[in-house]
């Protein structure tokens, strides 16, 4: 007995050590966007300017057309959508998107309240009987509405307890949200299941002063290495919000420009800052990549990767290094940071790649395609027979014809053409037999960005977002468009390090996440399978010679917008060095970002010579 309670005190306090090193996390989110102008505002303000991480948008609202173009200027923000079944306001009230006659007044507004109020006898939803299939109808409703304006929207929230007023509707909403692969954050199982805590004001907050001091105090007793969510209502003080209020709640105005204060409060900012609380955001908790501990040998490589990094001087900002599915080792310097998007350069063809093969698979292309019959409204007068055989294939293995990359053609220094970069492109000269010659080609992935565009209605960016990000949990992605609106598909990309985790997991999986496949593995065999004989960019057969023996892992062959590497490896690559590598061999990822434009093949030697070895 005394032999198990040591064994039990060593692994409480072994968690606790463990707790005491991981920093305090925090969630910060602001309610109510597309209620009201000065909400949208406020909201807007929040985030930009404040410590606001998340944004829940209510779709059923007037002023929700504008929340979302504020939201197409603030792609770094995790959204929720708001599912409201109420209209609490005396003066304005909200319809729903469905017929739900059990949820709406006599007048056909949403009822103001969930539960029974005094104040408004009759007029709760628990007093009118809801009718379950109203609500899941207009659940559907609006995440569709919502989702077809703001393909970020990574969670779904409940406004006034709408996901969560009773049993029935918890796994109503669990059920319906699990089809749209979004997480349901407000339900009393959430805490519990996600590990966050909710947080909120140390005291009175009638004031703005008063809620700053009452948040400040309140973090103050947050707990090391837990995980916390704090909630409320920006607006202004204007004429817009003091028209708003209901019975027990007149002073609407003063208190959510109170809260718009607190966000935006450079004390609360420096607080937070100096307490190393780490800002997160609802998808850092429902979909991260799961962690595991390394192994001694692991250990081992990357202190020796660590003392060796230092060494050669390279400017490496991020490195995360994924075993048998899980983030072993992890590292930020530099200009890293876990949560803020990075360039990917041309890491950005391998998810192009990726939407092909997703549209490949809903037989909407196919990678025989001719360009001739795809893009026949941008062909010139005459058409060489050359181009009358390129296919899709030749674009996804850089080997359409050309000699010399095109892409400066859209990418000089002096004023962009104004022609149609299709145009532009189909005009080019073709020197080699399509499929035979790699040439380094960022306006051809551009074009399969394009061919993606013309088949689906939707750019590359709007369908991975649907397809892929959403199921990843990749959220806070953009991406760079040509002027006709097009993703620029070879570049132009900017996700975080953990994305390009999660699409290198996916990749080594085969297409398959979360026990379903979302892309055929046959695709991803292809994309990863060398498909042709590689050249470096910016090099000729001639030209290329001598550099063979300084730069290997360019010359090992080329997939589907994917470099075969050395050690049995495939690799996305983008300028400046920034990796996905795959290596399969070893059921292992490891995701590079940095700046390091003249030292590509130093940083892979890094991870051959160091990393390698501890897998």
């Amino acid at each position: 007995m005394k032999k198990l309670f040591i064994t039990f005190m060593v692994a409480v306090l072994s968690a606790a050590a463990l707790c005491a090193q991981q920093p305090t996390r925090l969630i910060v989110r602001a309610d109510d966007m597309g209620s009201f102008h000065a909400a949208n505002l406020a909201c807007r303000e929040s985030y930009e300017k404040g410590i606001v991480t998340d944004i829940e948008v209510m779709v059923v609202t007037s002023w929700f057309p504008e929340a979302v173009e504020m939201l197409k200027e603030m792609p770094g923000v995790d959204v929720g959508l708001h599912f409201a079944i109420t209209s609490e306001w005396d003066g304005v009230k909200w319809r729903p998107l469905t017929d739900c006659p059990s949820l709406c007044d006599e007048n056909g507004y949403l009822l103001p309240k969930i539960f029974p109020d005094k104040a408004y006898p009759g007029l709760s939803i628990m007093e009118n009987e809801p009718v379950l299939k109203e609500i899941e109808q207009e659940l559907r409703a609006q995440i569709e509405l919502a989702l077809r304006n703001i393909p970020q929207v990574s969670h779904i929230s409940g406004h006034m307890f709408s996901t969560a007023f009773n049993p029935e509707v918890v796994e109503l909403v669990k059920k319906v949200a699990a089809e749209y692969d979004l997480p349901v954050v407000d339900r009393f199982d959430a805490n519990a299941e996600y590990g966050f805590e909710g947080m909120g004001y140390d005291g009175p907050k009638q004031t703005s002063a008063e809620k700053e001091e009452a948040f400040l105090r309140a973090l103050d007793k947050l707990g090391a290495g837990k995980t916390y969510m704090f909630i409320d209502h920006p607006a202004y003080d204007n004429d817009e919000m003091e028209s708003v209020g209901h019975i027990g709640y007149e002073d609407v105005a003063v208190d959510r420009q109170g809260v718009t204060d607190l966000f935006t409060s450079e004390k609360v900012a420096r607080a937070i800052e100096e307490k190393g609380i780490e800002l997160i955001t609802y998808t850092d908790i429902t979909k991260p990549l799961p962690r595991g501990e390394a192994s001694s040998k692991l250990d081992k490589a990357w202190d020796k990767y660590l003392a060796a990094l230092e060494k050669s001087g390279l400017d490496i900002h991020s490195t995360m290094v994924l075993q048998h599915g899980k983030v072993l080792k992890e590292m930020w310097r530099s200009e890293g940071d876990p949560h803020q998007p990075h360039i990917m350069n041309s890491v950005s063809k391998t998810f192009t790649a990726t939407a092909v093969g997703f549209a490949v698979s809903d037989g909407l292309l196919s990678v025989d395609d001719k360009l001739v019959d795809i893009f026949k409204d941008y062909l010139p007068e005459e058409v060489s027979d050359k181009w009358q055989k390129a296919t899709i294939k030749d674009l996804l293995t850089m080997s359409c014809g050309h000699a010399v990359d095109p892409t400066s053609l859209v990418l000089r220094a002096d004023p962009a053409p104004t022609e149609d970069w299709r145009k532009l492109f189909m005009a080019t000269e073709l020197v080699y037999e399509p499929g035979t010659q790699n040439c380094y080609n960022s306006l051809g992935t551009y074009m399969l960005s394009a061919a993606v565009q013309q088949v689906t209605g939707k750019t590359v960016f709007d369908y991975l977002r649907e397809r892929l990000f959403r199921p990843l949990g990749i959220v806070g992605a953009s991406w760079l468009e040509s002027p006709q609106g097009i993703s620029t598909g070879g570049w132009g990309l900017y996700v975080k390090t953990e994305d390009m985790a999660k699409l290198g997991q996916f990749l080594l999986q085969k297409g398959e996440w979360n026990g379903e496949q979302l892309l055929p593995a046959s695709w991803v065999e292809d994309m990863t399978a060398n498909q042709i004989a590689s050249l470096p960019a910016s090099t000729t057969p001639e030209t290329a010679k001598a550099l063979k023996k300084g730069s290997p892992d360019w010359f090992q062959g080329y997939g589907y917008q994917m470099w075969i590497c050395r050690h049995g490896g495939v690799r996305a690559d983008g300028a400046g060095g920034q990796y996905i590598i795959l290596l399969p061999e070893k059921d292992a990822v490891i995701v590079l970002t940095a700046n390091n434009y003249s030292k590509l093949q130093d940083e892979l030697n890094l991870v051959w010579n160091n990393l390698l070895k501890g897998l």
